[in-house]
């Protein structure tokens, strides 16, 4: 197999070195060149046609963000920034995603054995989606096989308790996207009406990260858009995004609906998982919720949709036109977890329409 030819630009020869160790650990993936400012890697770019670029944003005699910007317009190529996302970073890190990067993360952990392997696993998932996202010019790539790993059973329980949800006629939607799925939700949220049922969003991103994410998305759209918070309730009009590096899940005490935040660990490799927040909606809302899969690589979210529409909850998939990697949504489609197939431009009107028919 051939293997994903990666370059690496940061200005710290520390996190250069750290990088390679960890990208060069898989067997799909190779490091071919490094380059410790932009000016170098634009150089590089052009003898070592690298697949994917790795990229900081803060580096000397031109910024992260301009070089993309310039890379974006004379030679496009899938981007993944890599970032300590402070606070100011993470507004940066929105402006990476608006020039083209593909996906966004933070620099990797090397406190315990424990995290040093989760920002592995993290790190080389997201060169591998980026890998096989649809640029301008690019060719897509068959999507790899992703390992095995752990399943929403290590974080919530599977169970029915179709009593209690008939308690309530309170409907909720419930999203999940990983790679791309930061446009695909912009657009989503956008088209959806202020009486809208209450959402409740998984987007595979790190820390800080989600709450700019949702400020920025609050601006612009009709709905009230936020982090979500351990034990707030979830109500008509309002779109909940699960924090960064948090799983979250439905939950529902009387008539309400609110949500829970969890430290456990990765599921289907990442946390916050799809899966997890699917499958809890499955468990306290059935019917009573719609699924919603979009864009991304691998399969999280898949399993859950299908035990979203077990339960009695209405399933859509984006389709395979409007997605940057149709990896999520195909494996969904393939257990026959969707009850409808739809192009991401046509996903919140007919998710509106399904709740006034």
């Amino acid at each position: 197999m051939k293997k994903i030819r990666v370059m690496i630009v940061d200005d710290s020869a520390l996190v250069r070195q750290t990088l390679t160790s960890i990208l060069n650990s898989d067997h799909s993936l190779e490091v071919v060149a490094t380059a410790p400012d932009p000016i170098i890697a634009a150089r590089k770019i052009m003898t070592e046609k690298p697949d994917v670029l790795t990229l900081d944003l803060e580096m000397p005699k031109m910024s992260g963000l301009q070089f993309l910007k310039k890379l974006m317009v004379q030679y496009p190529l899938p981007v993944v920034v890599i970032s300590s996302l402070t606070e100011n970073g993470s507004e940066l890190a929105m402006k990476s995603l608006e020039y083209g990067a593909v996906d966004v993360i933070t620099k990797p952990k090397i406190a315990t054995r424990e995290s040093l392997e989760e920002s592995r696993i993290i790190l080389c998932d997201a060169v591998k989606a980026a890998a096989h996202a649809k640029m301008i010019k690019a060719v897509i790539k068959p999507e790899l096989k992703i390992e095995p790993k752990l399943s929403a059973d290590e974080v919530v329980e599977l169970y029915r308790n179709t009593a209690n949800i008939k308690h309530t006629t309170d409907k909720i939607i419930a999203v999940g996207a990983s790679t791309g799925g930061t446009q695909a939700i912009e657009k989503f949220l956008k088209a959806m009406p202020p009486d809208c049922p209450g959402i409740v969003i998984v987007q595979h991103m790190p820390e800080l990260f989600t709450r700019s994410f949702a400020e920025r998305l609050n601006q612009i759209c009709n709905l009230h858009v936020k982090e979500g918070e351990h034990g707030e309730l979830v109500t008509p009009g309002k779109a909940i995004i699960a924090p960064g590096n948090r799983h979250m899940l439905l939950a529902k005490t009387g008539a309400k609906y609110y949500i829970e935040i969890n430290d456990g660990p990765l599921v289907n490799r990442h946390r916050p998982s799809v899966d997890v927040l699917f499958r809890s909606a499955a468990n306290c809302a059935g019917p009573n919720a719609l699924g919603i899969i979009m864009t991304g690589m691998g399969d999280d979210g898949a399993h859950g949709l299908l035990e979203m529409k077990n339960a009695g909850a209405f399933t859509i998939a984006e389709d395979e036109s409007t997605c940057v990697v149709f990896g999520m949504p195909r494996v969904a489609i393939s257990l026959n977890a969707a009850s409808q197939i739809l192009p991401l431009h046509d996903i919140a009107r007919y998710t509106f329409n399904h709740f006034r028919t």
